[in-house]
């Protein structure tokens, strides 16, 4: 629905934009311009859609090996600790644990189709323990919180964007969305703890927090030390060892686990096929809407406006074209989508705007999707405090992903 009333918002802007420069600043030329980016936009999504599939369908089938070698279990185990401390309310050894693990799991290897059923199962469950049935309980409210932060272990999407977009190298941006993620996550965690007031300062929460954040600290400090052409030849090696390392960690899951790794690869492959030719009529949609909205001058005049904003406080303006991605992220992932490929597009996919729009994509996620559909599922309105720690999840995550863009690309 969100999506529905900004896809037509952006023609009627456009349209009054154009007028606006057609009648007082005499611009004949804004509407045919228009007209002509409907085309051009089309052909562009179909082409990147067209595009998606090989690589798309690899991951997937990468993914599919690695779900059924047990990786997801494994990181369900790995990450229990944490997660009884972050859920007190409820009983130690309920089945619902086990579904939010294995949803967060898949969410961090960026299974979409798995982790979304383990979402609603969890969902499900959680409200079984909840006595007020249409209010949001703190176990629900931490649980989307942390779906809401984007905590992605392989961005695979946003990589194989990059590619079909002729990035030098579409995986540069691994490790700095690998930190722009986690300060999302850790900022959500504290932010919903403070409203639900549980206590962070216990040894297993401690001990993990505190690890991830010295790691995080040494990869920000030693990237520090590094003159830009060090560090964009450092980062780039240790991405791409980082995803051959899952990827034939994943086959030895796959083989420990006797999967039929050819067959496992295959369904996966079918699936990531299936999607990228599902997402056609989506990015068609989405990048006419935007195609005309930066057609007409409206996109422009926004950036212009913003950056005007930001240069009066004495602040650098060189991230502002990058903003439409982060402020689209919590109303749509597809319509952030749209705009990350646009920014891409315009200025290119290895310009720094291209790169921390990438950046924005992948260090949140949709946040009113998410609690309209996972709240939706078990009939709860009142959401209490959800939207506040989400949408305070998300400018932490935008923040970060500035900071790190700065950091590495800057």
């Amino acid at each position: 629905m969100v999506l529905n009333y900004i896809w037509i918002a952006f023609f009627i802007i456009a349209f009054i934009i154009a007028l606006i420069r057609l009648i007082f600043l005499g611009d004949v030329e804004v509407f045919p311009a228009m007209m002509d980016s409907t085309f051009s936009s089309a052909k562009t999504a179909f082409e990147i859609s067209l595009g998606l599939t090989g690589v798309l369908s690899l991951w997937l089938g990468v993914m599919k090996i690695g779900e059924r070698g047990g990786v997801v279990n494994a990181l369900a185990r790995l990450l229990s600790p944490v997660f009884v401390k972050l859920f007190p309310d409820i009983p130690k050894g309920h089945p619902v644990t086990g579904s939010i693990f294995m949803n967060i799991a898949a969410n961090m290897l960026g299974l979409d189709n798995a982790a979304t059923p383990l979402g609603l199962k969890a969902m499900k469950e959680m409200q079984e323990l909840n006595t007020k049935k249409d209010t949001a309980t703190n176990p629900m409210i931490m649980f989307l919180v942390l779906n809401t932060s984007g905590l992605t272990l392989i961005p695979v999407s946003i990589m194989v964007y990059r590619t079909q977009l002729g990035a030098a190298d579409p995986t540069d941006i691994f490790i700095p969305l690998l930190v722009a993620t986690f300060f999302s996550t850790l900022g959500g965690i504290i932010v919903t703890s403070i409203y639900q007031k549980i206590n962070l300062l216990n040894k297993t929460i401690l001990l993990t927090l505190g690890s991830m954040i010295i790691a995080v600290g040494l990869i920000i400090w030693g990237f520090g030390q590094m003159d830009d052409a060090t560090m964009q030849l450092v980062s780039s090696l240790a991405a791409n060892i980082l995803l051959m390392s899952i990827i034939i960690a994943f086959i030895l899951a796959g083989l420990r686990k006797k999967v039929n790794i050819y067959e496992a690869f295959i369904e996966g492959a079918k699936d990531g096929f299936k999607t990228a030719v599902t997402i056609i009529p989506y990015l068609v949609a989405i990048l006419v809407g935007i195609g005309v909205f930066r057609a007409s001058g409206a996109m422009d005049w926004m950036i212009d406006g913003l950056a005007w904003c930001v240069d009066r406080i004495g602040v650098s303006s060189d991230w502002v074209g990058a903003m439409p991605t982060a402020l689209m992220k919590p109303l749509s992932g597809s319509g952030a989508r749209g705009m990350m490929v646009d920014a891409m597009t315009n200025y290119g996919a290895d310009s720094f705007i291209g790169r921390l729009s990438c950046i924005f994509q992948g260090s949140t996620d949709t946040t009113f999707y998410i609690l309209a559909v996972y709240f939706g599922s078990v009939s709860v309105r009142n959401t209490r405090h959800a939207v506040a720690a989400g949408l305070w999840t998300d400018l932490i995550g935008v923040v970060a992903a500035i900071f790190v863009a700065y950091l590495f690309f800057g």
